[in-house]
């Protein structure tokens, strides 16, 4: 996604690189740091949730909701990457703008309804923390250690950024990048 928006990449790459300046290596635990990646993380969620649809969930009650009867043992899904695209909690809600989080206070956590790519309650996922280990740290390393181009023949704008069908969410095209090393002790 911070392809698509090359500011959001030149910011991100700048806050882990100034964070880490001059430090050949970092942590897991150095990572809290990096606010601005942290936005990015959110605003990635929100348009590419990990399961556009929720396990399914049943009724355990009769519910009247919106003009809908929803029956007792009902299995209803949730759908994340619709609610993540709901133009009632979100402006300009097909572009990546992870600034949209820096005023605002929702977390992916389960709290807020409007960005649940971990589900919520007591059924939220359980490597929730695991799964963003693996994402916060391994992209933090990325940024500081390589700096990132996309082939010339290719626009930031014409990215194929379209999901394969599936019960994850994941890339249908491949994505293709330059890697140019950064050697931080050259600073």
């Amino acid at each position: 996604m911070m392809t698509t928006n090359p500011s959001a990449l030149t910011r991100g790459q700048a806050e882990v690189k100034n964070t880490f300046r001059g430090k050949e290596t970092f942590d897991e635990n150095d990572i809290e740091e990096l606010k601005y990646l942290k936005l990015v993380i959110k605003e990635t969620f929100r348009l590419h949730p990990p399961l556009p649809l929720l396990i399914p969930r049943e009724c355990m009650e009769e519910v009247d909701t919106n003009g809908y009867t929803i029956p007792f043992k009902t299995k209803v899904m949730v759908n994340v990457w619709s609610i993540g695209r709901d133009t009632k909690y979100w402006n300009d809600v097909e572009s990546f703008k992870p600034e949209r989080f820096e005023p605002n206070s929702v977390d992916f956590v389960g709290n807020n309804f409007e960005l649940l790519p971990f589900g919520s309650g007591t059924r939220m996922c359980p490597a929730m923390s695991f799964g963003l280990a693996n994402v916060y740290f391994p992209l933090a390393q990325l940024l500081y250690h390589f700096d990132w181009k996309l082939p010339t023949e290719i626009n930031s704008n014409e990215l194929d950024l379209i999901e394969s069908a599936g019960v994850t969410c994941s890339r249908k095209s491949t994505l293709y990048l330059i890697a140019t090393p950064y050697i931080p002790c050259e600073e």
